[in-house]
C-alpha cells in the first residue's frame, strides 16, 4: 500500500453523535454495561477489505485502559516508535500479538501490557471484552477493557513506546469528535477511515475503528 500522511488529509465529515451522558462515564456504569451488555451492532470498516496478507489473521489482543482519575475518567494510550514493522509512530493501545504461553487473549493484553508500559497486574480490573477488530495487517485484535485504579507506575520499553498519555474519556464518548478521512488507493479503492485529534495527538486507524466501537457499545 502506499504511504500517505493521516494528518494532512481534509476532513469529510464528522460523525456528530450526541456525546455520552456524564453518569454513563463512571467506573460503576461501565462494570455494570460489560456485566449486562445490549444488543448492538459494532461498525463496519474499511480494514479488512485492504489485508496485506493471506489465509488466517493472526490472533492479538489489546487493553483498553480506562483510568479512574478523581477528576473523571480518561483513556490510556501509547505513540509507538517511529522503526516497528507495523503501525509505527501510531497512536495504540498497548497490547500485540498471542503467544503460545498465553492461555486465553486476555492473558495476552494483560502479558503485552506489563512488557510495554510496565503497567502491573495488579491495577487492571478486567470489565470484559469487546468484538474482535481485523486490521489490514493480518490481525483479529481481541480488545479487552480494564479500569486502572491510581497510584500506579509506568515505564516505556523504549524500543516499542515512544510517549504514554491519556485522553479524557468524555472527549472520545462524543461524536463530535469523530472525524471521517478517506484516502485514496490504487485502482480507484477509496479507504475511509475515522480520526480522533486531540491536543498534538491523533488517533486515527485500527485505534480510533476500536473507539467507535466502544462508543456504540456504552451509547445502546
Amino acid at each position: 500500500m502506499a504511504s500517505f500522511d493521516p494528518h494532512a488529509l481534509p476532513i469529510d465529515s464528522v460523525a456528530g453523535e450526541a456525546p455520552l451522558s456524564a453518569d454513563r462515564l463512571t467506573d460503576e456504569w461501565l462494570r455494570a454495561r460489560f456485566a449486562n451488555p445490549p444488543l448492538w451492532q459494532p461498525e463496519s470498516t474499511d480494514e479488512q477489505r485492504l489485508r496485506q496478507t493471506t489465509g488466517e489473521p493472526r490472533a492479538a489482543a489489546v487493553l483498553i485502559p480506562i483510568v479512574t482519575r478523581p477528576e473523571g475518567l480518561t483513556m490510556l494510550f501509547t505513540q509507538r516508535t517511529a522503526d516497528l514493522r507495523d503501525h509505527a509512530g501510531q497512536v495504540s493501545f498497548p497490547g500485540g500479538r498471542r503467544e503460545p504461553e498465553d492461555e486465553t487473549l486476555i492473558e495476552t493484553a494483560l502479558r503485552e501490557t506489563q512488557e510495554e508500559i510496565g503497567l502491573a497486574r495488579n491495577h487492571i480490573e478486567v470489565i470484559g471484552t469487546m468484538p474482535d477488530y481485523v486490521t489490514g495487517t493480518g490481525y483479529r485484535v481481541t480488545p479487552v477493557a480494564g479500569l486502572i485504579l491510581p497510584p500506579f507506575d509506568l515505564q516505556a520499553d523504549p524500543r516499542e513506546v515512544a510517549e504514554i498519555f491519556e485522553v479524557p474519556l468524555a472527549f472520545l464518548m462524543n461524536g463530535m469528535n469523530h472525524q471521517r478521512r478517506t484516502f485514496e488507493l490504487p485502482d480507484n479503492f477509496r479507504r475511509s477511515f475515522y480520526t480522533m485529534p486531540y491536543d498534538r495527538h491523533f488517533i486515527w486507524g485500527a485505534t480510533a475503528g476500536m473507539l467507535r466501537n466502544l462508543f456504540h457499545f456504552l451509547r445502546s
